[in-house]
């Protein structure tokens, strides 16, 4: 990825096609995990495979970023925009998770994570739509985006060929209901 600099990507009109991708590994195991620990990821299909690294902070693409490859190439139709499970360009060497898929799928994506990696930044006020910025260094590399009066803001990460204001924007549009149930309970509020 080095010295390339795509045009920037940004939504236009409205009925942006997202598409979100993510891996999960089976509970139960304690510890990072290893290489070849069962994985299942799922961008609107779901296929199986196997973990291609042990987990490390800042090296996610290494154990989930060919099956989640392997996984978006097999969609029918391609999005817009491309929501990750992992950082952008809130990372040691701003390539995170949703940098290199992009790259590699030729497709804008926004990274969206509980928690920065390494940026930092105080969250927004309490209303939704609600965001502040997330800083890495002096560069502005992500928003703290409240998506829901009461929710625990998100951090949304800007990935190739986006912005961190377009991925607070893609982030916005793409949470106007519940943002996610937890297991045996009620979904969070938005």
């Amino acid at each position: 990825m080095g010295g390339l600099r795509p045009p920037s990507w940004h939504p236009e009109g409205d009925g942006l096609s997202a598409a979100g991708c993510f891996v999960v590994f089976p509970r139960g195991r304690s510890g990072p995990g290893t290489d070849g620990d069962p994985a299942t990821a799922a961008a609107v299909i779901v296929r199986y495979g196997r973990a291609g690294a042990p987990y490390a902070p800042g090296l996610l693409y290494l154990r989930e970023g060919q099956v989640l490859e392997e996984v978006v190439r097999q969609l029918p139709d391609r999005p817009d925009v491309l929501v990750v499970n992992g950082t952008g360009r809130d990372h040691p060497r701003h390539a995170g998770m949703a940098m290199q898929l992009g790259y590699l799928l030729d497709l804008p994506t926004v990274g969206v994570t509980h928690r920065p990696l390494r940026a930092e930044g105080s969250w927004p006020d309490d209303e939704r739509g609600r965001i502040s910025p997330l800083t890495h260094g002096e560069q502005l590399v992500g928003y703290w985006v409240r998506t829901g009066d009461g929710a625990r803001p998100l951090a949304a990460h800007a990935g190739w060929r986006t912005s961190p204001e377009t991925a607070a924007e893609v982030v916005l549009s793409t949470t106007c209901q519940a943002r996610t149930a937890r297991a045996g309970k009620e979904p969070l509020k938005r």
